[in-house]
């Protein structure tokens, strides 16, 4: 029965809201069930469910669709807004919102214009981003010990490149292998590239020090994998040196773009991949050559120089005839020089001892002696006036000071003064023990070092009436009067001058009266040999 068709009475139907929505449901599913429709994309989503929502419109009008996450994993083109693009699909309702949608179930660009307008949109997003800087490329390594290849293993592009490597320089090489071409193309080949970044360095299976993407050439749909951003993106992550070869020189894809080397045939990428090693042995062995040659030059020259150098230098013989003549003069005079310094020092030390009497000593330390006793004596009268003053001040004061801490004052000063006058003391007799201590020491040293302890080995000391030494004949001959001393004792002399008879009975009757000296004991290390 027609819905709209009115009862005899001329009153319309009564209907439920869900009943009209099912009625125009099965209306539009049945006039449109399968339709075609061409449009560009405008708003789209891609909620977290795994459907893609979006809008197809012209200039003019707007119709909403959907696509199932099971369509849309096997779509081979992702939608993006902006697209021209033919969608296959039946148009439905959705009674919750009282709208109609297409589902979708097949999405292709709309001819090649499309595809060309979306791939200059993703160049441009990507080189907004700055994937294609030359900065960021990484230079390949020279030799790489592992080559990574990323492509299908049963097409004539890995044989091509095996072979290259084998014939320039044979390397290891891994083959990730991938589909080249169709929807699965970019999702395999973008984990190809992540996976051979995540092995780790020095693990079971090594990892590459290169990569190299290659694909043969074919037409922009066949290579349009190496065109979607989730290969580009990996390509432009990969911390290995990668190079792109896919298609012929004249093809060219995102990851080219991205790549840190593009190569324009899967061939050329394994020559970029390794030097020749031919070329290289060749080149080692030119500069081996060259290395021996400039050594041999060099060692010539310098050969040659050191013999020019030595017909310029004189004969060693020539060299040591000087020298030795020096050393054999300095021999004749050292010893010589030596006995004459020491008897040089010898009469110094006898000079130096005779005015060093021990009668001299003892008045210096009496003078130091009485001096000290003087400045002690009067220390403490000057302590009691000087306290007898303070306290005549302290006295004169007290009627506004306290007397009990004036009295502790005094005690406590009177204390140190006692104990200052203990030390004074102490002081004063250590200071006289120790002057007396280097009195003795310095008798000791004079008569160690006097020349008392040489006239026990047989010496004399000869000196005029006056007392001065005589050192020389001449002033013996001259002199009136002689006396001699030995270790024993004094003696007078006569010499051969006129009137020396008086003289010498003088000089006689004064030794007489001389007392003779102590005789100092001999010292352990006698040096009479020295002379």
């Amino acid at each position: 029965m027609d819905l709209f068709e009115e009862d005899e009475a001329g009153n319309a139907p009564e209907f439920s809201v869900t009943e009209i929505s099912g009625a125009i449901k099965r209306v539009i599913e049945g006039e449109f069930g399968h339709v075609r429709i061409k449009g560009e994309i405008g708003r789209v989503s891609f909620p977290r469910s795994g459907h893609v929502y979006l809008d197809l419109k012209d200039d003019r009008s707007v119709i909403s669709g959907v696509i199932w996450k099971g369509v849309a994993s096997r779509l081979e083109t992702r939608p993006e807004e902006g697209m021209e693009v033919v969608a296959v699909g039946r148009i439905t309702t959705f009674g919750g919102q009282s709208k109609y949608q297409l589902v979708i179930e097949d999405l292709k660009p709309a001819g090649m214009g499309a595809l060309m307008a979306m791939l200059e949109k993703r160049k441009a997003a990507l080189q907004a981003e700055g994937l294609f800087a030359p900065e960021r490329k990484k230079a390949l390594p020279y030799l790489p010990d592992v080559i990574g290849v990323v492509t299908s293993p049963s097409g004539a592009v890995i044989r091509d490149i095996l072979h290259r490597l084998r014939d320039r320089f044979p390397r290891k090489v891994l083959i990730w292998p991938v589909a080249v071409q169709g929807k699965a193309c970019a999702p395999e080949v973008a984990r190809a590239i992540e996976g051979f970044n995540a092995m780790s360095i020095g693990g079971g299976m090594p990892r590459p020090d290169l990569l190299i993407v290659a694909r043969g050439g074919g037409s922009i749909e066949d290579l349009w994998g190496f065109n979607e951003e989730v290969v580009a993106r990996a390509a432009a992550a990969s911390q290995i040196p990668l190079i792109s070869a896919v298609g012929h020189e004249t093809d060219t894809t995102l990851i080219d773009f991205v790549s840190d080397r593009r190569a324009p045939t899967p061939t050329a990428a394994a020559e970029l991949a390794v030097p020749v090693r031919a070329e290289l042995l060749s080149w080692v062995a030119e500069q081996g050559a060259r290395l021996v040659r400039a050594e041999t030059q060099a060692l010539e020259l310098r050969g040659q120089r050191l013999r020019d150098l030595g017909r310029g230098l004189p004969r060693a013989e020539t060299l040591l005839e000087g020298p030795q003549q020096r050393l054999d003069h300095l021999g004749e005079r050292l010893p010589r020089a030596l006995v004459g310094l020491a008897q040089t020092r010898r009469v110094a030390l006898s000079e130096a001892a005779g005015t060093l009497r021990p009668g001299m000593l003892t008045r210096r330390l009496a003078e130091e002696t009485r001096r000290l006793d003087a400045v002690s004596g009067r220390l403490g009268p000057a302590l009691t006036r000087a306290v007898a003053g303070k306290r005549e001040a302290l006295g004169r004061r007290s009627d506004r000071l306290s007397l009990a801490p004036i009295q502790r004052e005094i005690d406590r000063q009177g204390r140190d003064f006692s104990r200052a006058l203990q030390r004074l003391v102490h002081y004063g007799e250590a200071d006289l023990r120790r002057r007396g201590d280097a009195l003795e020491s310095l008798d000791r040293l004079r008569l160690s070092v006097g020349y008392e302890a040489t006239l026990d080995r047989g010496y004399a000391v000869v000196r005029d009436g006056d007392g001065r030494i005589l050192r020389r004949k001449a002033e013996a001959e001259a002199a009136a009067e002689l006396e001699i001393q030995f270790a024993d004792g004094r003696i007078g002399a006569m010499t051969g001058a006129p009137g020396s008879d008086a003289a010498s009975g003088r000089a006689t009757k004064a030794a007489a009266t001389k007392p003779a000296r102590a005789k100092p004991a001999p010292k352990a290390d006698d040096q009479g040999s020295l002379f």
